[in-house]
């Protein structure tokens, strides 16, 4: 809708600064001024003045200065026509139509708004009747509770094609309204519309203002063609040009929350549950520019987060390519990859709040997608592939429309260059060559990057105590960092991003419920290589708890019940359950309360026999690649492949560690 220059003078006119800003803001009479505490940033010396007579106000503690309009989208977050209205409402000044085409046709669309939200009512109602039993399950399963499901309106259309039209058309609407708002399908070629939607629970799509203008239907059963459906394009909803949940994320992210963008509905869901209310998700496809306008509007950085295997790899890499182009000073992009295996609900429902603050504790800068994505596949083992290399920088930067900002890319791909192809004693590359990027001095490749996988999502600047490609930012601590796309995928360093993996998770449970093995292997406890934080830190307060305890509590099961009282005290409520939480099969009986003490043992020995041979061959494996790396041979080939391969028997051999004590019958004769 646009407003006359008369329009908005008008508007100014009949409110006051002092007024609007009053509703937001304490002020007090200063002289011919009004002045109060700032809306946008904490103080204690009031520096916000207000002038009606001049019509504005000015933050001194912020610089942020503007009329009423401008007060208005600053403090809500609006855009400009939103604040308009707003303030049209408060003033009672009617909203002009600038045609009168223009004026039928908003009447219409409010008609199709109507349309879209009786038939949400529909679908939730139909949710909470006998009818909707099975897709209340679904949901259950999901863990989304009714109250959620409530506050997002979810809803389900029953298996019956012809449902919603007849129980819309009892209420006087049209076919031909169901039909343009995408609820019914119909045709020249289909002499009876029928829904769209049958059998599947429903997720309205709203926009700014909360209107359903579409939906979104997951199906219930496993031979459908789409998984998935969402409306068509109608006068109301432009798939492209919207987001789920932006309504909501805008004024989360206005409030201070971090904007971050997931993949589908239940994803969405999950995330705000979890306490991350500026979450959203595109609605079908991949990212678009307008949906990219979108969340830049909300935030200077959204944080993409994606699913850790391939296919969300690919995503990021399409998103940062998409980006790259508007990229503006201050506006850019971070990226987070989930546990391979997990989306956002699957680590929600494992690791709760904590889990996923983890993931997006390390999300990437652009920049840093961008190099990781050209140098994955590269081998850079001549001068005339390091120089295609600097090539496809070049061009990739030269695509960056805002001149500063493609001049500061320039300049730290140019420095990463120089990194990954440094001088070392005076060598080329391999021994054959050196690296000029642009003309400038020469360069040999050093840790960081593989040189012949190249660097991957999780590469490391530091590789073994050496300097390497300056690539994204290290990991959390721990005793790794990864050499190698294959290394950083590997479950240990995803477990020091995430979740704790399910072995370290089964040698600390195993010491919970049996404390008396600490008698005879606290040494080895204590040497132990632990890959995830919150592990160290609760095998330190498993060691403490047990020092204070055991001399107290010398029964067994006394022991373990006391020093897990101690642990919940000491503020590892959280860790515990987490350690629960990451092993997913109930058959590793002897880390069970009550198994027998030689069961106990036996499967200790298996564990911790595992978990070092498994660090083992992590730190062969990173040696292997560096030596690759240095020396592309086929003995140093033949090395990384071997090692790869008894990783893989070591992965198989875990396995017999279920069902020790159940075949022996010990198990069963302890409890």
């Amino acid at each position: 809708m646009r407003f006359t220059p008369q329009f908005l003078d008008e508007l100014r006119a009949r409110l006051s600064v002092s007024e609007v800003v009053g509703k937001r803001v304490k002020l007090k009479k200063a002289g011919r001024e009004w002045k109060g505490l700032s809306p946008f940033q904490q103080e204690k010396t009031p520096s916000f003045y207000v002038n009606d007579q001049k019509g504005f106000y000015h933050d001194f503690s912020s610089g942020k200065h503007g009329d009423i309009i401008n007060f208005v989208m600053e403090t809500d977050g609006l855009p400009f026509a939103e604040a308009v209205e707003r303030l049209a409402n408060m003033a009672g000044l009617p909203l002009p139509a600038v045609t009168p085409h223009a004026a039928r046709e908003e009447q219409r669309r409010r008609s199709l708004y109507d349309v879209m939200d009786l038939a949400a009512k529909f679908f939730a109602e139909t949710l909470a009747s006998r009818v909707g039993a099975k897709a209340r399950g679904y949901l259950a399963d999901r863990a989304i509770s009714p109250a959620t499901q409530l506050q997002f309106r979810l809803g389900y259309a029953p298996p019956d094609r012809f449902a919603l039209k007849e129980h819309l058309g009892k209420l006087g609407v049209s076919v031909e309204d169901m039909v343009e708002t995408g609820l019914l399908i119909g045709g020249d070629d289909i002499p009876v519309p029928y829904d769209r939607f049958k059998d599947r629970v429903m997720f309205p799509i709203t926009d700014l203002r909360g209107r359903v203008i579409a939906f979104g239907g997951r199906a219930l059963e496993k031979d459908v063609p789409a998984k998935y459906l969402n409306s068509p394009e109608t006068p109301l909803f432009h798939k492209g040009d919207n987001l789920y949940n932006h309504q909501t994320a805008r004024k989360a992210t206005h409030d201070g929350a971090p904007l971050i963008v997931v993949e589908g509905y239940v994803d969405v869901i999950a995330m705000v549950t979890a306490g991350f209310a500026g979450s959203v998700a595109p609605l079908g496809t991949a990212l678009t520019e307008s949906q990219l306008a979108l969340l830049w509007k909300m935030a200077d950085e959204p944080i993409l987060c994606f699913d850790g295997d391939r296919a969300g790899q690919k995503a990021a890499y399409r998103a940062a390519d998409l980006a790259l182009p508007f990229l503006s000073p201050g506006k850019s992009l971070r990226f987070a990859l989930l546990p391979e295996g997990q989306d956002p609900d699957d680590l929600v429902r494992s690791g709760g709040r904590g889990a996923i603050e983890e993931v997006i504790g390390a999300a990437r800068p652009l920049a840093d997608m961008i190099w990781s994505r050209e140098l994955e596949a590269g081998n850079f083992a001549t001068p005339e592939r390091r120089a295609a290399l600097e090539a496809r920088i070049r061009e990739l930067t030269n695509g960056i429309r805002d001149e500063v900002v493609r001049r500061y890319y320039r300049d730290d791909f140019v420095e990463r260059l120089q990194r990954t192809f440094a001088p070392d004693g005076g060598r080329g590359f391999g021994g054959r060559g050196n690296f000029r990027p642009g003309g400038g001095r020469p360069f040999q490749p050093r840790g960081g990057a593989n040189r012949f996988g190249g660097q991957g999502f999780g590469g490391q600047g530091f590789v073994g105590g050496r300097r390497g490609a300056p690539g994204p930012a290290p990991l959390p601590s721990g005793p790794y960092q990864a050499a190698s796309p294959q290394l950083a995928a590997s479950p240990i360093m995803r477990g020091q991003r995430s979740a704790i993996s399910r072995r370290e998770a089964l040698i600390l449970q195993s010491l919970i419920n049996h404390p008396w093995l600490l008698h005879e292997h606290l040494e080895e406890v204590a040497a132990l290589e632990l890959a995830h934080p919150e592990a160290h830190k609760l095998r330190a307060g498993i060691i403490a708890a047990f020092a204070n305890d055991h001399h107290h509590s010398p029964d067994p099961g006394e022991l373990a019940e006391k020093m897990r009282g101690d642990l919940e005290k000491g503020g590892f409520s959280q860790t515990l359950q987490r350690v629960e939480n990451a092993i997913t099969t109930q058959a590793v009986w002897a880390a069970r309360e009550g198994a027998a003490r030689d069961d106990v043992l036996a499967t200790w020995h298996q564990l911790v026999a595992l978990h070092r041979q498994w660090h083992s061959l992590l730190r062969e494996l990173k040696d292997a690649e560096l030596a690759l790396g240095e020396d592309p041979s086929e003995a140093n080939l033949a090395w990384l492949r071997d090692v790869k391969a008894r990783i893989g028997e070591v992965d198989g051999t875990e396995a017999l560690i279920e069902g020790f004590g159940e075949l022996s019958g010990r198990l069963q004769k302890s409890m």
